[in-house]
């Protein structure tokens, strides 16, 4: 077994002047204010609450779009100053040292919040150097190694309520484009070395796409690359200037790059802004060993001498308690333990790597329900005892790789992590309703029948509302008061004989909201519930409102 380390440590040579300006008269102004600057990290579903930029309302945007002082920073960086990492990011840094309110916005949150920053470089402890050496081999500007805190707050379990997952938030079908395997074992959208090539390039590609923008290609990242140049295309055909900070585009997507640029800031000079940054040597913090095989994860974790939450931490792209079968036959490994990890794994023989259990075949018995009763796959089971297809026998034997531990020690897997989030009370709600999936539900279905919210439903339950549900899935639900079978079946089907419609109502000249719930016997609340409006909101007519009523009540 070779141990292997992720590359060596790039040192620049010479002289490397970087200007960063932390007060000066704007570069590049703004074409009108954005209402919000709420940026994609307050939006993820994370195990760290409160880690995460609370979002900024529009009260929190500096009008002023000089910034307070004109003094330029200078500092010069050679090879020998590179021992520390935040060093050798600074040295990188090529983005222009854009300067306007929407970035003083979160100059002002970052230094009103240093804890944040500092628990962020903490975390970004373990990920960072693989990341900066990423970044050189793709020439890409050193200010992209700070885009995870943007994204995910560096938690590489972070999930947003569009489904991305992973410290650089990756959707499903994006990860599957750019070679990020997801299965029922493995989710390469959150493993560090695959999820960071792709993130590499992908933003290459988006920067050729937008011939050599960077915020233009960090825009698209954010919010895809359609909506960047529809927002071009309509700037050019108006006569307007199509540079990012010209461009209508998503309230997230205009607070994106401000953050992003933000942040370069406070990292270029975190003294300046009363912020300390954890001390990160220069060096590999991981060694990536190439295992082989399958193997268990708390086996793994024993033989490195290592907490098992620490090994998940590392290698987060494993959804179970073993490695995926088919692979990556990969485990990061801290450097301090990965020697002796290296010489206790070459001591085990391949087929010891993972518990097996021997089962025999039953009546009414199929590969899938034995895969979900010992918590594993069809795959395993059919690459394990030599299956071709589905057909097994009654009577038969099965080989059923099974874990060496309890399921609770392997507290970062997916079902574990599930369970902890399913677990928590929520503020006001504090009555949980355990909840099975029924054929015909839906999230807005089940959310409505329990007068909740999709947004708190999916959240409870570590999903997205985009997500699929299957029937039979425990799904939990908190809420303020005990909810019985009863009241599910009176919110589906009515009270008293009552026969619940759906109906597509018109908007006619005059109507309000309130007119338009008296009329059918119906809150305003149930309508804004059902339909994306509020008290606030121009109904208009020929608007359709989507409206559950009681056809026996309507007058």
């Amino acid at each position: 077994m070779i141990k292997k380390h992720l590359g060596g440590i790039r040192l620049c040579s010479g002289v490397l002047l970087l200007l960063a300006l932390s007060g000066c008269k704007t570069l590049l102004t703004e074409p009108g204010q954005s209402k919000s600057a709420e940026g994609t990290a307050s939006q993820l579903l994370t195990d760290n609450d409160g880690s995460l930029p609370a979002p900024l309302s529009a009260e929190g945007i500096d009008k002023d779009k000089n910034c307070n002082t004109s003094e330029a920073h200078i500092q010069a960086f050679s090879a020998d100053d590179h021992a520390m990492l935040w060093d050798r990011v600074r040295a990188g840094y090529s983005l222009a040292p854009y300067s306007n309110a929407r970035i003083n916005t979160y100059l002002k949150w970052y230094a009103r919040n240093p804890a944040y920053m500092a628990r962020v470089s903490e975390r970004a402890e373990k990920y960072m150097f693989h990341i900066a050496e990423k970044i050189e081999q793709y020439n890409m500007p050193m200010e992209i190694a700070l885009l995870p805190i943007v994204e995910s707050a560096f938690d590489p379990f972070a999930y947003s309520h569009g489904r991305a997952s992973g410290m650089w938030q990756f959707v499903p079908s994006t990860g599957r484009q750019y070679g990020l395997k997801q299965n029922w074992w493995y989710d390469g959208r959150r493993d560090v070395v695959a999820s960071t090539d792709a993130a590499m390039r992908f933003l290459t590609y988006l920067h050729r796409r937008f011939d050599g923008d960077w915020l233009l290609a960090l825009a698209a990242y954010n919010s895809g690359e359609g909506n960047v140049s529809k927002a071009i295309r309509r700037n050019r055909a108006a006569g307007k200037a199509t540079d990012f900070w010209s461009l209508n585009l998503p309230r997230e997507t205009k607070a994106y790059v401000p953050q992003l640029l933000a942040l370069s800031k406070i990292v270029m000079l975190p003294a300046d802004y009363k912020v300390s940054l954890k001390s990160i040597p220069n060096q590999p913090w991981f060694t990536a060993v190439d295992i082989s095989s399958q193997i268990d994860l708390a086996q793994a974790a024993r033989l490195a001498d290592m907490d098992i939450d620490q090994l998940y931490k590392i290698n987060p792209g494993f959804n179970r308690w073993a490695t995926d079968p088919d692979g990556p036959h990969r485990l990061l490994i801290p450097n301090e333990q990965s020697s002796l990890f290296i010489e206790n794994l070459n001591a085990l023989p391949t087929n010891e790597r993972i518990g097996w259990k021997r089962y025999t075949i039953k009546s009414g018995d199929s590969l899938i329900r034995i895969a979900r009763k010992f918590n594993t796959s069809v795959d395993a089971l059919q690459s394990a005892n030599n299956l071709n297809g589905h057909s097994i026998r009654q009577g038969k034997a099965l080989m059923i790789p099974v874990a060496t531990s309890p399921a609770r020690h392997y507290s970062y897997s997916v079902d574990q992590r599930l369970k902890r989030t399913q677990n928590k009370s929520k503020g006001t709600h504090k009555q949980k309703v355990n909840y099975t999936v029924r054929s015909g539900d839906s999230f807005w279905k089940i959310a409505r029948a329990h007068n909740v919210t999709v947004s708190k439903l999916t959240k409870w339950n570590g999903m997205a509302p985009g997500d699929p549900i299957k029937i039979g899935q425990k799904l939990v639900i908190w809420t303020g008061k005990k909810v019985t079978a009863q009241d599910i079946a009176r919110n589906d089907k009515g009270t008293n004989n009552s026969i619940i419609r759906k109906l597509a109502y018109s908007v006619r000249r005059g109507d309000s909201l309130a007119r338009i719930a008296g009329k059918f016997n119906l809150s305003v609340k149930d309508i804004m519930r059902w339909n994306t409006v509020n008290t606030d909101s121009y109904i208009h007519p020929g608007q359709s409102l989507t409206l559950f009523v009681d056809v026996t009540r309507t007058n």
